[in-house]
């Protein structure tokens, strides 16, 4: 490039940079140095949300540069991305893809490969899960001939009953287990990693609300075989869209992954980049003729799943940030418990796995000697039966406020329709353990409000007081 094109480039990000300034003051922390550059918050008029993209100057620069740029499919910016992950989580390899459910879809499907021998999903094959979630956690384990079994959620930690664990499993059917930490709140990992080694099954921690929790002070996300992320905008960091599956021990899985993502290619080379294996030309697989080029031999039935690469421009200059995003979370969830303490008659607040209770300024734990610490995504409560009042009602009262607010996804899965539909076509396509009276509970009575990184403490206030308000009346 030129000295006048690095001259033009430079002078076009400074505008960038002024710009994003001007035109974008709302989507910047609500704590912290620029935080008072916020537009002035108007209680009932200005939108709470219940999540958003938090960014400042910085991620417009680097998406403008990349645009500049115009490489557009994965290269440096992409590489650079996965390595800065990878060292954050402390996993083997990062693998991005431009979604977190189309890395979920990545990690079943990568432990479909005829190339894991005896350790091969098989069609037919049992993948226990959870009924009370996002359905792209289950999704992929029907969309491989896989089976899904739901065991039930507690409805206080909104994780899996772990007791259900045994009950769910099958000799010689039950091959793996695959459930996200919900709204942030790591799954009982000592149970659920204990079960998955005494019956050889595979882990997949779905890790997309929960980036930055940890347990007994491990990451979540780097306990399981695979782990998944999402970087959608209302996530822990965004790229606007994009997702990531991490290979956290074995690295042949990282291959597998990156296959299925890259049309089913046997080829590992990277977008750009020939004949890393040096014998391009010196392949003989299957009924193809000797010599065939190995950039087009396929091994499975892939897709093309990559994000670009000016997402990962974005997504590092987020993760950067990542440690105050996950503070402020923290932060923001500890404030609307403790100034919503005095409801706990009418309301059923979330708790920490091993959590028993919280005192006011912590919680008091179980004897099991084991630690949650959610990123919380979410703030959660349930409306007790017999109070005077329905969800519904609280849901209307914050809607009105302008106060964002979101069930909490789909609920007991298995009354969506789309499985009772499943269901009658098709009734051996997925077994339930139980009657699912926790996933019921979650279903019929939790609402959750934002603790993302934007929100100020005029937000965090008026969400307080409109509950106050509603609940008083």
């Amino acid at each position: 490039m030129s000295e006048s094109h690095e001259k033009l480039k430079a002078e076009i990000l400074r505008l960038t940079r002024e710009y994003a300034k001007l035109a974008h003051r709302a989507n910047l922390p609500g704590h912290g140095p620029k935080s008072d550059l916020k537009p002035a918050f108007i209680p009932g008029k200005t939108v709470v949300p219940y999540a958003g993209r938090v960014f400042t100057e910085d991620e417009v620069e680097a998406a403008v540069g990349s645009a500049l740029d115009f490489w557009l499919t994965l290269g440096k910016e992409g590489e650079g991305f996965e390595e800065e992950f990878a060292r954050f989580l402390g996993v083997k390899k990062t693998v991005v893809a431009n979604s977190g459910s189309s890395a979920n879809l990545l990690a079943i499907s990568a432990l479909t490969s005829p190339k894991l021998g005896e350790r091969q999903l098989k069609q037919g094959d049992e993948v226990i899960t959870v009924a009370g979630g996002f359905p792209t956690t289950v999704a992929p384990i029907l969309q491989n001939g896989l089976v899904p079994v739901f065991v039930d959620n507690d409805p206080v930690t909104l994780n899996a009953r772990v007791g259900q664990l045994e009950d769910a499993f099958v000799e010689g059917k039950t091959r793996a287990v695959m459930m996200a930490h919900t709204l942030g709140n790591p799954f009982d990992l000592a149970s659920v990693s204990d079960f998955c080694k005494r019956h050889n099954l595979w882990l997949i921690e779905d890790n997309c609300d929960a980036l930055g929790s940890r347990y007994d002070a491990k990451l979540t996300g780097t306990f399981g075989d695979l782990s998944t992320q999402s970087f959608y905008p209302p996530h822990h960091l965004t790229m606007g869209e994009g997702g990531a599956v991490n290979v956290v021990k074995e690295m042949r899985l990282k291959v597998l992954v990156e296959s299925f993502r890259d049309w089913g290619r046997d080829c590992w080379c990277a977008s750009g980049v020939e004949n890393t294996c040096n014998k391009r030309f010196g392949w003989q697989l299957a009924d193809l003729p000797p010599g065939y080029d190995h950039k087009y031999i396929y091994s499975h039935l892939g897709y093309n799943l990559k994000p670009l690469d000016l997402q990962a421009a974005i997504g590092r200059k987020q993760l950067q940030k990542l440690p105050e995003f996950i503070e402020a979370r923290v932060r923001n969830w500890e404030f609307l418990r403790r100034e919503l303490a005095d409801f706990e008659t009418v309301f059923e607040f979330q708790l920490p796995t091993h959590a028993t209770g919280w005192r006011g300024d912590g919680f008091t734990w179980d004897n099991s000697g084991h630690r949650a610490e959610p990123s919380w995504f979410g703030f959660m409560m349930r409306v007790k039966p017999n109070v005077p009042f329905t969800r519904r009602d609280l849901v209307m009262a914050l809607d009105a406020a302008k106060i964002g607010v979101r069930m909490l996804f789909g609920g007991n899965l298995a009354r969506q329709p789309v499985f009772a539909n499943l269901r009658k076509e098709r009734p051996n396509a997925f077994r339930i353990v139980g009657e699912l009276n926790g996933a019921d509970q979650i279903l019929n009575e939790a609402i959750f409000v934002g603790t993302y990184p934007g929100l100020t403490d005029q937000m965090l206030g008026h969400i307080v007081e409109t509950i106050r308000r509603f609940v008083k009346r």
